[in-house]
């Protein structure tokens, strides 16, 4: 009798075992910059919790862990670092290694393995560029998909929703991609502000020859030095959060060469990925188009910003903001 009821009793909590698992808390990302906020939040929605260490505004290379981010990070279960190369990152890699942080972190090997590149700084002995590679659609998708192989480890039962979430994250990116490069013309370059810029621009196809200033720990080249690269290229990139005076010589370069200028978005919160791939693409194209950004972006409202891309860029975008609209 004891059997009987035994056995269909231990049936009914195998059964319930992954609603119970389920509804505890969500699993918390912590990303060291706000950019890979913007990617986690856009790919995994509500089924995780979310934050970042490096306030926007504040100097990436230079900031330091507070106490309480520190305290933070040993609740993490997953974290997304921009491949390991910040001071942050790398004290996070020590904390990691003399067990403080007990969570899954992110470096470069992990989104290697999930199809990340570095493109290789051509106005600058062709080094490594490790500044912006979030602003690369590839690159996003890799850290997502290792973010999600993470997820899966620390909460399998909640596996297929971050699967089912990161395949829905992948779709949208994709139809932004596809539809941005049927739009371009092949063996365009631009003359870019910083080398962040470049990961804006290098997956449509345009070769950044040239930045105004080259490397962090290099200053910037004089504008008439730059005029003649510039008169040769297609068009001027700079970003919208970068120093006014960076900004200013950017605008003095278009002027002086003639180029059309497009204001991209390298450094942002608490906005979703796709929206600034969205951005920043239409950008690109209108410059080339002979016609430059007259709003900076963030500026309008969503209902506004979705129009105006897809007036930019016409029917082909169609697809691409359907699904973004849908998530």
């Amino acid at each position: 009798m004891k059997a009987r009821v035994f056995i269909p009793l231990m049936l009914f909590l195998g059964a319930l075992m992954p609603l119970m698992g389920a509804s505890g808390e969500k699993p918390l990302v912590v990303t060291t910059i706000a950019p890979l906020e913007g990617i986690v939040s856009d790919a995994f929605g509500d089924s995780v919790e979310v934050v970042y260490l490096i306030p926007p505004g504040a100097d990436p290379h230079e900031y330091q862990l507070t106490a309480s981010q520190i305290e933070l990070l040993r609740r993490a279960d997953v974290i997304v670092t921009t491949g390991g190369h910040l001071p942050v990152e790398k004290r996070i890699a020590e904390l990691k290694k003399e067990g403080t942080i007990t969570g899954e972190v992110l470096f470069l090997e992990d989104y290697r393995e999930n199809g990340f590149r570095y493109l290789g700084e051509h106005w600058y002995n062709d080094k490594d560029n490790p500044h912006g590679i979030w602003l690369d659609p590839k690159n996003a998708l890799a850290m997502a998909k290792a973010t999600e192989k993470a997820l899966e480890r620390e909460d399998p039962l909640r596996a297929e929703l971050y699967a089912m979430e990161y395949r829905s994250f992948e779709e949208r990116v994709k139809a932004i991609v596809d539809s941005y490069r049927a739009l371009m013309e092949e063996n365009r370059s631009a003359v870019i502000q910083t080398p962040a810029n470049q990961y804006a621009v290098e997956w449509l196809g345009i070769r950044a020859v040239a930045s105004i200033k080259p490397e962090e720990e290099v200053p910037a080249i004089g504008i008439d030095d730059l005029v003649s690269t510039a008169e040769n290229a297609d068009m001027i990139v700079y970003a919208t959060d970068s120093p006014g005076q960076l900004k200013d010589a950017a605008r003095e370069l278009a002027l002086k060469s003639g180029k059309p200028l497009a204001e991209i978005t390298v450094f942002w919160g608490g906005r979703p990925y796709t929206e600034i791939l969205i951005e920043n693409s239409a950008a690109v194209v209108k410059a080339l188009s002979g016609k430059t950004p007259t709003e900076k972006p963030g500026a309008t409202t969503d209902a506004t910003r979705y129009a105006l891309v897809s007036l930019v860029v016409g029917v082909v975008l169609g697809t691409a903001l359907g699904v973004v609209l849908k998530k």
